[in-house]
């Protein structure tokens, strides 16, 4: 069987990702969560002209350096001054107050001189300096976070400010894990002299958690029919949005994973990936669920994760499409094979500017190299290898 190529395997999973759908949630609970609906502003801000500063508020042509205004009011955050302000005449003022009617500048405290109910300025006004407008930051019906985004705290600020007590965001999708093999044991374990470390969930699960609802770890199935499918079978009764196997997704004889799929009615859409590492990846639907099966090795696993589930999930979510990310190389890259190769690496800084530094460990159950590494740079298939310098597409491992 020949090998699908990197692309069309993409595409193939995300024609399988369901639209996004909303939900309405308090604003409290709505850090890092993606925008559903765009946010309208549904009023002015300030709503009022307001004081950038301490100081007072005047009319720019009444002032004349060495000649007495009147004081005749104070104006303060949340309780204003209620007047008219008149030829020759101050209201103090401090930040975020309303600027009184008839004022049209404000003119700090520290170019000021009180003498009782009197004030002297000793610099001249700049008309209309100090002041914030009304509507200065954002207007009623002003769009001010479009859809799709991914709300940061300084997002987060922009809603709150904008009387948002609830904000409509993606709903999020619930993903179970299932590790498969009679090697694996849980971290803390004795090992026996043919044991070795289960890894692969301890990575995934915070890698994915960002883009879920849940993400229910379910542990470890060894290679035996009746248990791998009671497991398996229970997974899919809770309803899962998407079931992620890793492990026995090869053609070896313990390899049953595909073969239990295929029984409990799982449509496999393709189990074979023309990219090192990650080569047997395994992928399909059953009913609204869609089904990864990734390679056992911890480095082919996790790769396979970045380059086909990531991206899932950003569609599910309806997060704005990720651009492309390019970097310089910091050292040479040596010949590729006819596979696609996402080759570890590490961001460097130099005095160049940032640049991807390949590893140049390529076995895929090494996962010491994981722990140096930033990015994956995608090198093409037959690609001859290039010199420090060129400029490389990467894929990027931090979350979102």
């Amino acid at each position: 069987m020949s090998l699908l190529p990197v692309d069309q395997a993409i595409d193939l999973v995300l024609h399988r990702v369901p639209a996004p759908a909303p939900e309405t949630i308090p604003i409290q609970e709505a850090a890092g969560r993606v925008l559903f609906e765009p946010l309208i502003a549904s009023h002015n801000q300030p709503p009022f002209s307001a004081s950038a500063m301490d100081g007072y508020a005047v009319r720019a042509a009444d002032v004349v350096l060495g000649q007495a205004l009147r004081i005749i009011g104070m104006s303060q955050a949340g309780q204003g001054f209620d007047g008219q302000l008149g030829l020759g005449e101050a209201v103090r003022i401090f930040t975020g107050a309303p600027v009184p009617a008839g004022a049209d500048t404000v003119i700090m405290q520290e170019q000021a001189e009180v003498h009782g109910t009197d004030v002297l300025f000793t610099a001249a006004p700049r008309q209309g300096h100090s002041v914030r407008p009304l509507g200065s930051d954002f207007a009623k019906g002003q769009q001010l976070i479009e859809a799709g985004t991914l709300l940061s705290p300084f997002h987060m600020g922009v809603a709150a400010a904008a009387n948002a007590p609830r904000l409509t965001v993606a709903r999020r999708p619930k993903i179970a894990l299932l590790a498969t093999g009679d090697e694996l044991v849980t971290p803390g374990s004795p090992l026996k002299a043919d044991q070795i470390v289960a890894s692969n969930s301890f990575a995934l699960t915070p890698l994915l958690r960002p883009y879920a609802e849940d993400v229910i770890d379910h542990g470890i199935a060894r290679d035996d029919r009746d248990e791998l499918r009671s497991k398996l079978a229970s997974i899919f009764a809770t309803e899962p949005d998407v079931v992620i196997t890793t492990g026995g997704a090869s053609v070896g004889d313990h390899d049953i994973v595909q073969d239990l799929l295929l029984e409990l009615g799982v449509s496999i859409d393709f189990w074979r990936i023309n990219m090192r590492p990650g080569k047997p990846l395994m992928f399909g639907t059953i009913g609204k669920t869609l089904v990864f099966g990734l390679p056992g090795n911890p480095v082919s696993a996790l790769v396979t994760a970045l380059v086909f589930i990531r991206p899932a999930l950003r569609q599910w979510l309806g997060l704005k499409t990720e651009t492309s990310w390019k970097l310089p190389l910091a050292a040479p890259t040596p010949p590729n094979t006819a596979r696609r190769h996402f080759m570890r690496a590490k961001l460097v800084q130099t005095g160049r500017g940032p640049r991807a530094l390949p590893i140049s460990i390529t076995d895929s159950g090494h996962t010491s190299s994981l722990a140096d590494a930033d990015l994956l740079i995608v090198q093409p298939e037959f690609d001859p290898g290039q010199p420090e310098g060129t400029i490389v597409d990467i894929v990027r491992v931090s979350s979102f």
